[in-house]
């Protein structure tokens, strides 16, 4: 899609979308590291050019996403059918995340940032 083939352009700056998607998967396990990861990508959208600014819409998207499932999943755990949810939501930001990955080491914007699903 938007991939960049110019050899001559300059070299984009893809650490801090990618230290988010990490700590977006390393919230599975050591809690309110997404927080600090939506925060860093509200503060960074507006800097970066159309490329990295998919992917940081991508990202804002994937933390409220996310937060519906956990909460939906959370209150239907009463009923049982919310730890299905709840597997359901790793797999999907594990997913999210891995795709966000392979896109931004090919320079590649998201093809559909706002999407609910995978992108």
């Amino acid at each position: 899609m938007n991939q960049i083939n110019d050899p001559n352009a300059p070299e984009l700056n893809t650490t801090l979308p990618m230290i988010i998607y990490a700590l977006y998967l390393a919230n599975l396990m050591v809690p309110l590291t997404a927080l600090v990861g939506v925060i860093m990508a509200y503060v960074n959208k507006s800097d970066e050019s159309n490329f990295l600014q998919s992917h940081y819409q991508f990202q804002i998207r994937t933390f409220w996403i996310g937060l519906l499932y956990l909460i939906v999943g959370g209150i239907l755990t009463l009923i049982l059918v919310g730890w299905l949810v709840l597997l359901f939501y790793v797999i999907w930001l594990i997913i999210r995340c891995v795709k966000g990955f392979k896109y931004l080491s090919n320079q590649q914007a998201i093809p559909n940032p706002t999407s609910w699903m995978f992108g």
